[in-house]
């Protein structure tokens, strides 16, 4: 692992090692587990940056569940543009069911707040959000994280399925920028 790192033309320093996330994502499995015994969830997976998140707390998830993905973005470079687009949307039948949506990273929340208005909708019987990375200083809805693996500044950061352009994101630490 490389203490500082160079990603297009941004430097970034080691700021959550692989080792951390571990157990953390370890630590989110184990209260689905504990809090949806019983019950079948849909995960489901915002792409792109959740992937990593997802297929890590997948293998430590026991309960029965079904799994699908939904692509919406709101970044461009290091910046949220604040509006969302929808590239692929929900296809699974919500209706009656315990979801768990799947977010590498909640700073603004616009991203789930509109998938929690579109799930309302669907008439889902109860929704869970689990994030990874939830940065409480940048945050500007109202909704309840009921799973996060780190609180953490508004820095920017990447790894671990955040990218900064699409770079990035196999890296299995995350980083944050060297300003």
């Amino acid at each position: 692992m490389k203490e500082k790192i160079k990603v297009k033309d941004k430097e970034f320093s080691v700021f959550i090692k692989a080792a951390e996330i571990d157990k953390s994502v370890s630590r989110i499995a184990d209260a689905i587990n504990e809090d949806l015994k019983g019950k079948v969830p849909l995960f489901l997976v915002v792409l792109n940056g959740a992937f990593m998140f997802a297929a890590d707390l997948m293998k430590k998830i026991k309960v029965e569940n079904n799994i699908s993905f939904v692509k919406l973005s709101s970044y461009s470079g290091t910046r949220s543009t604040q509006v969302i687009n929808e590239l692929i949307g929900i296809n699974e039948v919500v209706k009656g069911r315990t979801v768990v949506i799947v977010e590498d990273i909640i700073d603004s929340g616009l991203t789930i707040r509109r998938m929690l208005d579109n799930l309302n909708q669907q008439e889902a019987a109860d929704v869970k959000v689990a994030t990874l990375v939830y940065k409480p200083n940048a945050f500007k809805s109202d909704y309840k994280i009921d799973y996060t693996g780190f609180e953490i500044p508004n820095d920017f950061i990447l790894g671990y399925g955040l990218d900064y352009d699409g770079f990035g994101r196999n890296l299995p630490d995350i980083y944050k920028i060297v300003e």
